[in-house]
């Protein structure tokens, strides 16, 4: 018992003192990587592509944002599995408010049933594209951009070992759901991984049209379930690099309740799994984090049970400083995300630290760490997911099924208007 509560503690102490190294590799990296911007004539021709089913909260202001970028030659090609579809009439109102021109309009011809929905979105738009196009970038509806959002994509794969750009998401950690504050915690050690690991985030990727072609990346979406953590293998394969943006860390200020939340996790867990470049090193790192501490609060009680108080002290206080420790990390990275939202303009997404709200996040942490292991447990066995209606049985990379599918009605929308699809 003694030898147990010592390679615990230290263990538990040790992997805090892993996790603040890590981070603070991140944040002296978003701090101190400045990216020049390229003038307007060797800027290339750009498509961006945004693949719609079903009304996102704050789509209308994505797609305002996206048609007033500082960015010479640009189209954005709007694609839709069906013009049932919610999401057409907010689009085509937005469109119609802006007076934009340089949009296109298309809806999926056929329906592969061997990958995602999204990714026959994307194989459709792509190979539609003509030769003048140079670069392609991928954006999601929960991404709301600033002016020089594609300005700044674009401009790094100027350098010919770089194939393609990506920045990354950042949730806010208010709202009326634990969910949402659940993701929060999570993705603060998501976007760490994600950096290190060189996985990008298809909600804001640019990639050039040469590697689309030169990897066969079409082909392989074509019978794959996730379009953007695949990726690092495949560029890497023919010796292109894939680079994090720091500018680009964008705001997400969606709701989630945590019925909706297991199911983005599972799924996340599940292309993890799949195609992650590093998948034992994100499940040692899964379990180091919630094995550890969840262990520590066995002996705890058992200790109190066995009415040994010192030792349930002993533990409890490491449990304690290993819980404040992550804290102070979640708020490190809060506060230089921030700087990163006033560069962009976001000043009214910026979160007032509160004592309450911190004393949230404090609590969020072990909630956290038990949610993600039961989900990642339970994504070990489970053949099929649920992605905005549709369901996929999936038994290999390669081997991926669209059991059936329907259009997105207006019936599928959350209750609640800013709560996430």
């Amino acid at each position: 018992m003694q030898d147990l509560m010592i390679f615990l503690s230290k263990s538990l102490l040790s992997w805090l003192g892993i996790q603040a190294c890590l981070t603070l590799v991140f944040l002296w990296y978003l701090r101190t990587h400045h990216e020049k911007s390229l003038p307007d004539h060797l800027l290339p021709k750009t498509a961006v592509i945004l693949c719609l089913r079903g009304a996102d909260p704050f789509l209308p202001n994505s797609v305002r944002s996206l048609l007033n970028q500082n960015f010479p030659h640009y189209d954005l090609k709007l694609i839709f599995d069906s013009l049932e579809d919610p999401s057409m009439k907010v689009v085509t109102q937005a469109i119609a408010e802006s007076g934009a021109t340089n949009v296109q309009i298309s809806t999926l011809r056929a329906i592969r049933h061997n990958c995602s929905l999204k990714c026959s979105l994307l194989v459709q738009a792509i190979s539609d594209l003509d030769n003048s196009y140079e670069v392609v970038a991928l954006v999601d509806a929960d991404t709301i951009t600033h002016a020089n959002w594609l300005r700044e994509l674009v401009s790094p794969l100027s350098d010919n070992k770089v194939g393609a750009t990506t920045g990354n998401r950042w949730y806010v950690p208010t709202g009326n759901y634990w969910g949402s504050l659940v993701r929060y915690a999570g993705n603060v050690s998501t976007i760490v991984q994600m950096f290190l690991f060189q996985v990008p985030w298809g909600g804001t990727l640019a990639i050039k049209t040469e590697v689309v072609r030169e990897t066969g990346l079409l082909d392989r979406w074509g019978e794959a379930f996730n379009d953007d953590m695949m990726m690092h293998k495949i560029l890497k394969k023919h010796g292109w690099g894939i680079k994090f943006v720091p500018s680009l860390v964008m705001v997400n200020r969606e709701e989630c309740d945590l019925g909706s939340f297991f199911e983005s996790l599972k799924r996340f867990f599940i292309c993890a799994r799949l195609y992650h470049p590093r998948w034992l090193a994100l499940v040692s790192e899964a379990v180091s984090s919630i094995l550890f501490p969840t262990l520590v609060l066995g002996l705890v009680l058992q200790s109190l049970l066995a009415g040994e108080l010192y030792k349930a002290t002993l533990l409890f206080t490491c449990y304690c400083a290993y819980t404040i420790g992550l804290l102070l990390l979640m708020l490190a990275m809060e506060l230089s995300i921030q700087q990163v939202m006033r560069y962009q303009g976001q000043v009214n997404a910026l979160t007032q630290l509160t004592p309450m709200l911190v004393l949230r996040m404090l609590i969020a942490i072990p909630l956290t760490q038990w949610v993600y292991g039961v989900v990642m447990i339970s994504s070990l066995w489970t053949p099929t997911v649920r992605w905005r209606g549709l369901t996929y049985r999936i038994q290999s990379p390669e081997n991926i099924r669209l059991t059936a599918y329907q259009p997105y009605q207006w019936l599928d929308q959350p209750v609640d208007p800013k709560v996430s699809l």
